[in-house]
């Protein structure tokens, strides 16, 4: 049995579960779905085409599943997934998508805290922290149990990789890549993030391959491509060193911290995306 607040406001159509706490003056539109368990607590704001998984909290005066604020926004349906036993915390603001049945995501037994912002498109995966006042912006992809210091704004379509540790007051602008610590603006890689593959149970010997593949990377002359040439010669004998290979090698925006160059031609890129922010303001003026 359900128990709502008799000052909540819940719009016909709304789908509410088993067990599921909705307290005072909370505002729950029509297209939302609450899994069973949810706490809704007061203040809280749910909009658009939103599902909140079971055992999931929301804090008072969270924001979730409002309209983008990506000015190509023309109407289309949209949705927000939010995974089972997250807590997102006061003040938090999870905007909807922008282009037809695209989706933000956010996964399982995640922590947004008080202030965060998840702009639209973007992808969280499972066990992210996001510490006070991280912010989102459209696009970005966080992979599971990474974890966002406070005030920490991430650049649209950058990616997070998972386990890395971005320090607070930092500043985003390239992909973060897996398994890694770091901090500042400019940002600063400052090794793997070993404590956290620790906590999480990574064996010595897969830290120490892990460590193999960061300093050729990082701490080599190599170019990117040819650290990673090196990487797989040597022999990728577990998942984590493929999947750093893979994110290292799909990265697009660039990595982090990487002085070498990544990419044949980075000049005319620029000069591509730049005409292509031009084009954009002219259409919106």
């Amino acid at each position: 049995m359900s128990n709502i607040h008799p000052t909540a406001i819940i719009e016909e159509g709304a789908q509410i579960g088993e067990n599921v706490t909705i307290e005072a003056y909370a505002i729950i539109k029509k297209n939302v779905a609450l899994e069973d368990g949810v706490v809704i607590k007061s203040h809280a704001y749910i909009d658009g085409n939103t599902t909140i998984g079971s055992g999931t909290v929301i804090w008072p005066s969270a924001s979730i599943g409002t309209k983008t604020q990506d000015l190509k926004y023309r109407g289309e349906k949209t949705f927000v997934v939010i995974g089972k036993n997250c807590e997102i915390r006061e003040f938090a603001t999870i905007n909807s998508s922008c282009h037809e049945n695209s989706v933000v995501r956010i996964g399982d037994n995640c922590l947004i805290m008080a202030y965060c912002h998840v702009a639209h498109n973007c992808e969280i995966g499972n066990r992210v922290i996001m510490s006070n006042a991280a912010m989102l912006a459209g696009h970005v992809i966080v992979e599971d149990c990474a974890i966002i210091g406070g005030m920490t704004p991430i650049h649209q379509f950058c990616r997070i990789g998972a386990y890395a540790m971005v320090g607070g007051f930092s500043r985003i602008s390239h992909d973060v890549p897996p398994y890694t610590i770091g901090a500042g603006s400019p940002y600063k890689i400052g090794g793997l993030n070993l404590v956290g593959l620790k906590r999480h149970g990574f064996p010595l010997a897969v830290r120490r391959e892990l460590a193999r593949a960061f300093k050729l990377t990082y701490r080599s002359d190599l170019k990117l491509t040819e650290a990673l040439a090196l990487i797989e010669k040597e022999g990728v004998s577990n998942v984590h060193v493929a999947h750093w290979i893979n994110f290292c090698r799909t990265t697009k925006r660039g990595l982090i911290g990487f002085n070498n160059p990544l990419f044949d031609g980075p000049e005319d890129e620029a000069e591509e995306d730049l005409e292509e922010i031009e084009k954009l303001l002219e259409e919106r003026l």
